[in-house]
């Protein structure tokens, strides 16, 4: 407002904060009226939660994202990373659980399908895109074949999962101790990314899966990885879960308090069980909000947030609208927006 109370206008407001030199926090809004922010960070952002959708494995007619760009294609996310100043996206399948992980050949198959196609993409723009490649869970075999192949021939970034096998079984399971073995002595860099699991599809609640279950099983993953040691004993794996680490920073406090107080069990835990599960990484994918990043930000290191998406099924706004108004210091905001993923993935260094 001015001083005799009438409204002061955009373009005389921008002028007088230019003339204070702090115009350059105020985002500028795009031709639907929403912010666009640019990175804090030189290079621009590497966004870990990028979903590609290899046209094969379609198993209907395209859909919409949220964001009502239509069916997904690279040039899309292309479009996209330019608009929103991401650098680098590193490429995982999205929510096709059904369909890569039943346990037959045919789920094998399509793995590699998938994997092959997120190679394609990452060598024709190997500059724009990284890949976290697929494997066959709950096939302990075919997982296996294709780290090898994944990581060895087709040269991905790290391996992506699901935080349950489809099956009713997650992922600290004994069961796969052969895999998380392998992971470790490569030293790899492992995605994980929520899946409704069968005992919580569909319940009688009148809320859409996506709403709970994603959140909820992102930690029932992390209690069974800590539960069954993986953590510990296998100290150079590298684990990102994504959405600001879902409902486990809220719920650190009950976790530590329930958890099993056996002789084997406090094995796993030798500095206490935060410890452990502070050695996961995060990424702020749609939960960039004030209250999920507060719960992250108290519980976990600086050092292990990372910036992402959920493109194309959660436009990329979801994410970036929050950030203004996060509070971050502008040395957090670099260190979340490339920082700390360079590190990770020091081939996008610049």
């Amino acid at each position: 407002m001015n001083f005799d109370g009438t409204p002061i206008s955009r373009r005389k407001l921008l002028k007088s904060l230019t003339m204070a030199g702090v115009v350059a926090a105020i985002p500028e809004p795009d031709a639907l009226g929403q912010f666009v922010t640019k990175s804090t960070a030189k290079g621009g952002r590497i966004d870990v939660h990028h979903h590609h959708m290899p046209p094969a494995l379609l198993s209907g007619p395209p859909t919409r994202g949220r964001g009502g760009l239509g069916p997904w294609t690279p040039e899309q996310s292309l479009e996209q990373m330019e608009k929103f100043d991401i650098a680098v996206a590193i490429l995982s399948m999205t929510q096709m659980g059904d369909i890569l992980y039943d346990g037959t050949e045919k789920g094998a198959a399509a793995v590699r399908i998938g994997n092959d196609y997120g190679a394609k993409l990452m060598s024709d723009h190997p500059k724009r895109f990284g890949l976290f490649a697929s494997v066959p869970l709950p096939d302990i075999d075919g997982v296996m074949k294709e780290i090898e192949y994944g990581l060895d021939q087709l040269k991905a970034d790290g391996i992506g999962i699901y935080t349950n096998d489809n099956h009713n079984r997650w992922p600290g399971d004994p069961y796969y101790d052969p895999m998380w073995q392998e992971l470790n002595r490569r030293k790899a860099i492992v995605y994980m990314h929520p899946l409704a699991p069968q005992c919580c599809r569909n319940l009688n609640d009148s809320v859409p899966t996506a709403m709970n279950e994603f959140d909820f099983d992102i930690t029932r993953a992390c209690t069974s990885i800590l539960a069954n040691g993986v953590l510990h004993k296998y100290p150079d794996l590298r684990i990102i879960i994504p959405h600001s680490g879902g409902t486990m920073p809220v719920l650190a406090g009950r976790i530590k308090d329930r958890y099993p107080t056996d002789a084997k069990h406090a094995e796993y835990v030798p500095n206490g069980v935060w410890a452990e599960l502070k050695k996961f990484y995060f990424d702020i994918a749609h939960a960039s909000y004030a209250m999920p990043l507060a719960a992250l930000l108290k519980f976990a290191p600086e050092s292990n947030i990372l910036f992402g998406t959920d493109f194309s099924p959660e436009p990329i706004e979801s994410t970036v609208n929050e950030l203004p108004a996060s509070g971050l210091s502008p040395g957090q905001m670099r260190a979340i927006e490339r920082g700390n993923a360079e590190r990770l993935f020091p081939r996008f260094k610049v």
